[in-house]
């Protein structure tokens, strides 16, 4: 005897929708346990819900720019300023320009303010310059050294304690330091020399000036050429040593002065410059490479070499090549000659000495880092500098009671809209609320825990305009039930029996939420895309929402009518079910009319 064969299943039918249903349960309790385990239960909020801190950033005038703040400059710095503090996880972050040469930064409750501050206060302006001399900074006073013991040093590489930054192909270096000059304070007469040799290495001689004369028998004798006996386009030896030995490393309010003197000093101006832990000062020449030239930076945790946090940058095609010729000339040089200096805004983060040319555009600065100081200097590295420098004149507190008014009241209209939306479902669709409010309780369910997870993972922060987004997500969801529920609805008026209608009105309707659901999502991506700050979040949760409507309505609305056509209540068209024959004005299949009317009569009847 053949084996039966098995009936074709209904187009869109599933054959175990119990299966997917679990799918999405055990989804939903994985969120809800990874929101629990990551000790984040509520949504991080926006500064208008939960406060915050304010900036205010003074643009100030530059030497030998005095246009330059002007409002594509101001703009230039809004964005670059905005992509920082985005860097450090704050999506919701406000940026925006006040008057002429004010910015205001509005940073969300839960951000380092201090780590915050120093992001929107550099200037970033980064370059690499060949050092010329260095001088060692003592905190207490030390005694001065004579030339022999200068020179004694110098050979056996004695320097202060610092990290050692260098090029990827460059030398290893000692771990304790990277400078190569004397521990004692040289003497006038021996860096006087070595400055003057590094000058008129750089500079460009004049064949006028150049030759036998007084002005060479005084360099041979190192003594300081006269300013007037200065090869043209050198800077003055002499006043490069008075404001050296003015420099003081030792204080903040020191540093700060040599920090800003540095950093207003042209790219081809030769400086003075104090090292980041004020260890040593140094007379640097022009910059060889501008931080225009660098492509990128990343933190990265060196654990080979034992150098721990460093920063890797990459630089351009342009800049590897600049790069690799500064470094080829430095290279074969006596110390520090043979070193060049990383300067940020006016001040030595290190000095790496190099014994070969550098190339393949990759370089590294390595130091006393921690995980967050390289990656706040990766940040700052990887989106430019600013085109103008700025003070933070104030900062202060944001509260959220204003916000808070506002969200209880888009609270309560959430509310009232629901209340209508669970009326509307029950007196329509009676038993059919059942399913849409069970799916609207996953989609909540989710939404929730995703915006929760998102806020330590991206920074994703709730604001006022987020909250009406997924106030307006109700009403997308609940029309994608409507439009099934109706498809199922036309399907039992044709006459079939629930079984057949939830499989057979399930292709039809899931075009139509496809269709509506890509157009709504559309539109929040082009409203996330062109614009910024708040309205990003009412279209960032818009289009979130949209995706879990989707979700929802494959792996749960449906798997559910098709385990609930199974049963009784709904199956048999129960009054309350929604699914009433009577009340969709189904009528008797005509066919079994003709039956009945043409059915033989019996003769004995007869």
């Amino acid at each position: 005897m053949a084996a039966p064969k098995k009936g074709r299943r209904s187009p869109g039918g599933q054959g175990r929708p119990g299966r997917i249903l679990a799918l999405i349960l055990i989804a939903m309790v994985a969120l809800v346990g990874g929101m629990f385990t990551s000790g984040h239960t509520t949504p991080r909020l926006g500064i208008d819900l939960a406060g915050g801190t304010s900036f205010t950033l003074e643009a100030k005038n530059q030497p030998g720019k005095p246009n330059a703040i002007n409002t594509t400059n101001m703009n230039t710095a809004v964005g670059i300023i905005n992509r920082r503090v985005n860097g450090l996880g704050v999506t919701e972050a406000e940026v925006q320009t006040q008057g002429a040469n004010h910015i205001i930064v509005n940073i969300p409750k839960g951000t380092d303010a201090k780590q915050a501050r120093q992001q929107v206060g550099t200037t970033a302006q980064l370059g690499f310059r060949p050092v010329l001399s260095t001088t060692p900074v003592s905190k207490s006073p030390q005694p001065s050294t004579s030339p022999s013991s200068t020179a004694k040093d110098k050979k056996d590489g004695k320097g202060d304690k610092d990290g050692k930054d260098k090029g990827k192909g460059g030398d290893k270096a000692d771990p304790s330091g990277s400078s190569s000059t004397p521990t004692g304070t040289p003497t006038s007469k021996t860096q006087g020399r070595a400055v003057t040799d590094a000058l008129k290495a750089d500079a460009t001689p004049d064949p006028k000036t150049t030759g036998k004369g007084k002005d060479s028998k005084d360099a041979k004798d190192g003594k300081d050429p006269k300013p007037s006996q200065t090869p043209p386009g050198s800077p003055d030896v002499a006043a490069l040593q008075k404001q050296l030995a003015e420099l003081d490393c030792t204080t903040k309010e020191g540093m700060a002065k040599a920090r800003e003197k540095a950093a207003g000093a042209a790219p081809k101006d030769t400086v003075v410059a104090c090292k980041k832990d004020g260890s040593a000062k140094e007379i640097l020449g022009p910059v060889a490479v501008e931080g225009t030239d660098v492509n990128g930076a990343s933190a990265v945790f060196d654990s080979q070499r034992g150098q721990g946090w460093i920063v890797q940058l990459k630089f351009t095609s342009g800049g590897s090549k600049k790069f690799a010729a500064v470094t080829g000339k430095l290279a074969g040089q006596q110390p520090p000659q043979n070193q060049f200096a990383i300067v940020l805004d006016g001040e030595v983060v290190s000095d790496p000495s190099v014994s070969q040319s550098i190339a393949g555009g990759e370089a590294e600065i390595s130091g006393s880092f921690t995980q967050q100081s390289a990656q706040d200097l990766a940040n700052v590295l990887s989106f430019g500098a600013l085109p103008l420098s700025f003070d933070v004149v104030t900062e202060t507190t944001v509260t959220a009671a204003l916000g808070g008014e506002q969200l209880r009241a888009g609270l309560l209209a959430g509310a009232i809209g629901l209340v209508l939306v669970i009326i509307y479902l029950v007196a329509y669709y009676r038993g059919l609320a059942l399913v849409a409010l069970a799916s609207l309780g996953v989609s909540a369910v989710l939404t929730y825990t995703i915006m929760t997870l998102l806020g330590p993972a991206i920074g994703f922060a709730l604001n006022l305009p987020a909250v009406c987004g997924a106030i307006v997500a109700i009403g997308i969801t609940a029309d994608s039930f409507i439009v099934y529920f109706e498809r199922i609805r036309d399907e039992i008026r044709d006459g079939r029996t629930l079984r057949p209608a939830v499989e057979r009105g399930w292709p039809r309707a899931r075009r139509t939420i496809l269709v509506s659901d890509f157009v709504s999502f559309l539109a929040a991506a082009v409203l996330f895309i062109v614009t910024v700050g708040k309205v990003q979040g009412f279209a960032f949760t818009l289009g979130l929402t949209t995706l879990l409507d989707v979700v929802v309505v494959f792996l749960f609305t449906k798997p559910l009518m098709t385990i609930l056509a199974r049963h009784k209540f709904f199956a048999g068209g129960h009054p309350w079910s929604g699914l009433d024959p009577k009340r969709l004005g189904v009528k008797p299949p005509l066919r079994a009319a003709r039956r009945r009317s043409s059915a033989p009569v019996d003769p004995k009847e007869a």
